[in-house]
């Protein structure tokens, strides 16, 4: 299908230019979406974070690098793009579970990740329940923090805003102020390539601004809005199925919009969900 041959040809982009300093928009570009949602779907498809795959691909060419007679260690490192020995070091033990001088030995041991290619996989055992809805701009009020471009890095960012907005009593406070659709607490990703990152912890709103709250205005869009219920990692569960299992033969693409995630009700045990991704028609 189009939509795998635009990630296979993204994993291209990477392969011809492993040793350079890599362009994550370009590689977005490619694959015809955005920075945020390519690296989301590569890991989803992947099982594998962006940044960690880039990183095991190179640390297996320099391990065939270091193999060659009069191999240099500095050399390979800064054809890898690490700019001291030590970095260089720590990443390829990382990968290896031994040193770069080591590699060089005879009968050493090492690890090879191949390039990935991505398939079509026939799945979907399970049902998915899911509407289109087209909407317009809506305000929220909330918490935010600023997200990295390399989403690896944030995995402990979003669980630690909930877990402070939990103990000082916002998410409490944000309840009570919550009178739009969708009614329900937001976590609402806004990564536009052009912008600052940030993710917002959040209700829908027309109350006024008080103490630290900010606001943010959600664009028109149409989402596809997919419905489930049990734990916070049941929700992620739920996101890799929308990407690796319904999206491939949905007849639509991510749109430049954020991801929202709609929390029903307030039993982190038993949640109510809805996961909304903003898609459009493709071509």
């Amino acid at each position: 299908m189009e939509w795998i041959e635009r990630l296979n040809k993204a994993v291209n982009y990477i392969e011809e230019n492993i040793t350079e300093e890599l362009d994550y928009a370009q590689a977005a570009r490619t694959a015809c979406c955005s920075t945020y949602h390519f690296q989301r779907m590569f890991a989803f498809m992947a099982g594998v974070p962006l940044s960690e795959y880039i990183r095991r691909r190179r640390m297996t060419l320099a391990a065939a690098d270091l193999q060659n007679k009069g191999a240099k260690v500095l050399d390979i490192a800064l054809k890898y793009g690490y700019a001291s020995p030590t970095a260089f070091n720590r990443a390829f033990q990382s990968i290896h579970g031994i040193t770069p001088s080591s590699a060089k030995k005879e009968g050493a041991v090492l690890k090879s990740f191949p390039p990935i290619s991505f398939q079509i996989t026939i799945k979907g055992v399970e049902e998915m329940n899911y509407r289109i809805e087209a909407k317009e701009s809506f305000r929220i009020i909330g918490i935010s923090e600023p997200l990295h471009k390399d989403i690896e890095e944030n995995f402990s960012v979003v669980p630690g805003l909930w877990q402070k907005a939990a103990a000082d009593g916002t998410i409490g406070a944000l309840a009570k102020m919550m009178n739009g659709q969708p009614m329900g607490l937001l976590g609402v990703s806004a990564c536009h390539d052009e912008d600052e990152w940030r993710y917002y912890l959040a209700v829908s709103s027309d109350m006024e601004l008080t103490g630290s709250l900010e606001e943010y205005h959600v664009p028109a869009a149409t989402w596809a809005i997919f419905t489930g219920s049990g734990t916070n990692r049941s929700i992620q569960e739920l996101e890799q199925r929308i990407v690796t299992e319904w999206l491939p033969g949905s007849g639509y693409e991510y749109a430049d919009a954020p991801d929202i995630e709609v929390y029903l009700n307030a039993d982190p045990d038993n949640a109510q969900y809805e996961v909304w991704i903003p898609v459009r028609q493709k071509d």
